[in-house]
C-alpha cells in the first residue's frame, strides 16, 4: 500500500519539527509539507494533493477555521485533523463544522500523533479523552427524549447494518470491520452512511448513542 501522505500548518518551529519526526518515525506514513502560516499552507495545498492535513487553530495570519473551510473546499477528499491548544466547546464545534474529521489537544498529543493520523485516514475520528466527553455531554444535553417504541416505530436495520453498527460500537475502525466482515472499506462506509441516515445522526459518537437509546446494540 502507498504511505499515507501528511501535511502541517504550525506557527511553532519546535512543534513543528517535533510532529515532523513523529510522523516520520511511522513507515505507513509519508510527511510532505509544513507550513509556518496559513498563506504558505493553503498556496502550497492547492497544487498538491494530500491525504491528512493537520491544522492548528491559532495561526498569526488566519484562522485555523478558515483554514479548515478553504482546505475542504480544494481537497474534498482530504482528511482535517485539528492538533489546538484550545479545549473549548465553541472553537471543538466550529472545527467539527468546519470540516474536521478529527481534535487533538497538544499536550500528549505527539506520543500517538502517527496512530491518530492512521486512525483518521481509515474512517476513524480521533480525540482527546477531554474533547470526546464534551461532545458526548453534548449530545446529551441536547437530545430528545428517546420516542416509544408504540408511537414512533422501530428503526429497521438490516442484518449486516447491525453487524457494522455493533463493531462500530466496539471502536473498531472501517478497515477492521471490512477485513472481520469480508466485505471492501467502501461497503462498510455505504453502511455506516445507511446507519446514519436512519438513524438521522451525523457522525459515530451520535450513531452510538443512539443505537444504545433505542436497544440496537448488542450487550
Amino acid at each position: 500500500m502507498n504511505p499515507v501522505t501528511v501535511a502541517l500548518v504550525e506557527d511553532d518551529a519546535r512543534v513543528r519539527e517535533r510532529f515532523e519526526r513523529a510522523i516520520a518515525a511511522e513507515p505507513s506514513l509519508r510527511f510532505l509539507y509544513a507550513a509556518p502560516t496559513a498563506a504558505e499552507l493553503l498556496e502550497w495545498f492547492a497544487e498538491n494533493a494530500v491525504d491528512v492535513l493537520l491544522v492548528d487553530l491559532g495561526l498569526p495570519d488566519l484562522p485555523g477555521l478558515e483554514v479548515i473551510r478553504r482546505a475542504r473546499r480544494l481537497q474534498p477528499a482530504c482528511a482535517v485533523m485539528v492538533i489546538t491548544m484550545f479545549a473549548d466547546e465553541a472553537n471543538m464545534l466550529q472545527a467539527f463544522e468546519a470540516g474536521a474529521g478529527g481534535y487533538l489537544l497538544k499536550d500528549g498529543t505527539e506520543t500517538d500523533l502517527a496512530s491518530h493520523v492512521i486512525s483518521l485516514h481509515a474512517g476513524g475520528s480521533p480525540m482527546s479523552p477531554i474533547i470526546a466527553r464534551q461532545l458526548l455531554v453534548r449530545w446529551q444535553a441536547h437530545s430528545p427524549a428517546p420516542v416509544p417504541r408504540s408511537e414512533g416505530g422501530p428503526v429497521a436495520l438490516s442484518k449486516r447494518e447491525s453487524e457494522v453498527l455493533n463493531l462500530v460500537a466496539r471502536g473498531f475502525i472501517y478497515p477492521e470491520i471490512a477485513q472481520q466482515m469480508g466485505l471492501s472499506v467502501s461497503t462498510i462506509q455505504t453502511h455506516v452512511r445507511n446507519i446514519y441516515g436512519k438513524l438521522d445522526v451525523h457522525n459515530k459518537t451520535e450513531a452510538v448513542f443512539e443505537a444504545r437509546q433505542l436497544g440496537l446494540l448488542r450487550s
